[in-house]
């Protein structure tokens, strides 16, 4: 009989260090409960709107179900092209420097190892998404963490990234609006990072799939500052603007050499994204903006909503200037952001994520979704208004 063997000891050391999602544990907590709120879950409530879905129907009717190129439906990268011509006047070629992919977290992961080294430094500024730490471990980078914090409505300062920046650093990734925060960038900051984005010779990752939810001012590509394009591959999609998330596409923009390099990695971990994907994208790009804009305006109705509400129960909370998600102060309830979020979820089932989970900086908030019904809003605010006055007392 042959001994037996422990599977273990072939995990790779780079997935042993991953830590396991905070955001997918509370899921898992609220497995089996009933009478759930949940402003938990970064995803709109808004069913992806019928004449997409109906492009795709009648694609699959079609037969429209073979690979497309690697690079993604030429239509649909000309699309993008001309989309990002006529709003910001950034002009990509969609036949080099435009990779549709399998959602923004597949953009993601290619870019990190595209750029990346192993023992290279890449700054993550957080709070943060839960992906970009891992992400940057499975390449072999060492994450460096630069914290935003509320006094600067959690925007990042050339102040606070200059002493993160060392030999080592290969690139920085930015995501704003922010997930979880919703802060943005003015136009203003980012020049000052971009000043030392050329100073020391960086890269810049720019997860912009908030683009389009941006409340207050203009949202402003990274690369579309002077100097910039060359050094960002911005990373965006469908999912949030579009409310696709399911049919999971994204894409990426950025000079030939590093959308190429991208490419290397898809064609060998993906090949394409998926096609009936890809063709409800380019209607969605063609007749979807009064249908995405009406969704905006349904979101900013709730921002300030939910807002409102939070500071009216006693939690303060700064006014979210994009995404769909506000970050409301708990530290001064003597509970940390876990010990808030399960209590709250334990006794009055609301479901919210501690801020903790988006780095240390995020300690003391929550990040709460509002892309939820106004209905289950105002639940939410009434229950977490209890559980304060619960603590208070």
């Amino acid at each position: 009989m042959r001994p037996p063997c422990n599977p273990s000891k072939f995990v790779a050391e780079a997935v042993k260090n991953i830590p396991p999602s905070g955001i997918r544990r509370f899921f898992d907590l609220v497995s089996g409960l009933e009478d759930i709120i949940s402003l938990g879950v970064g995803e709109p409530d808004f069913i992806t709107p019928w004449h997409i879905r109906e492009m795709c129907i009648h694609s699959l009717e079609k037969g429209q179900t073979s690979y497309t190129s690697n690079y993604g439906l030429p239509e649909l990268r000309d699309e993008l092209s001309r989309t990002y011509y006529r709003r910001y006047g950034l002009d990509y070629d969609p036949a080099s420097e435009i990779l549709i992919t399998t959602g923004v977290s597949e953009a993601l992961d290619i870019a990190v190892r595209a750029v990346v080294n192993p023992g290279d430094e890449v700054i993550v500024v957080q709070p943060s998404y839960v992906a970009y730490v891992p992400s940057v471990i499975l390449a072999g980078g060492k994450p460096v963490i630069v914290s935003t914090h509320r006094k600067d409505d959690f925007s990042l300062t050339a102040e606070a990234l200059k002493p993160a920046i060392t030999e080592k650093t290969k690139a920085i990734i930015l995501n704003f609006p922010n997930n979880p925060t919703g802060a943005i960038m003015t136009k203003e900051g980012m020049e000052d990072i971009a000043d030392l984005v050329v100073e020391h010779d960086l890269f810049v990752i720019s997860d912009e799939v908030y683009e389009c939810l941006t409340y207050e001012g203009t949202h402003v590509p990274f690369s579309s500052l002077d100097g910039m394009k060359e050094r960002t591959v911005m990373l965006n999609g469908f999912s949030k603007a579009y409310a696709m998330t399911g049919l999971r596409l994204g894409f990426a923009m950025g000079s030939p050499e590093i959308i190429n390099s991208m490419m290397m990695i898809h064609q060998y971990s993906m090949l394409c994204a998926p096609t009936t994907a890809q063709i409800g994208a380019l209607e969605a790009l063609r007749n979807g903006k009064a249908e995405m804009e009406r969704m905006v305006r349904e979101y900013d109705r709730r921002r300030r909503f939910i807002v409102k509400g939070f500071n009216s129960i006693g939690l303060e909370c700064c006014s979210p200037k994009g995404a769909f998600y506000a970050f409301p102060y708990v530290g001064n309830t003597g509970l940390s952001s876990s010990e808030f979020a399960e209590h709250l979820l334990d006794e009055k089932r609301v479901v919210t994520i501690p801020g903790d989970v988006f780095g240390e900086s995020g300690e003391g908030f929550l990040r709460c979704a509002y892309a939820a019904s106004m209905d289950d809003l105002r639940k939410a605010i009434e229950r977490m208004g209890d559980f304060v006055d619960g603590l208070k007392k």
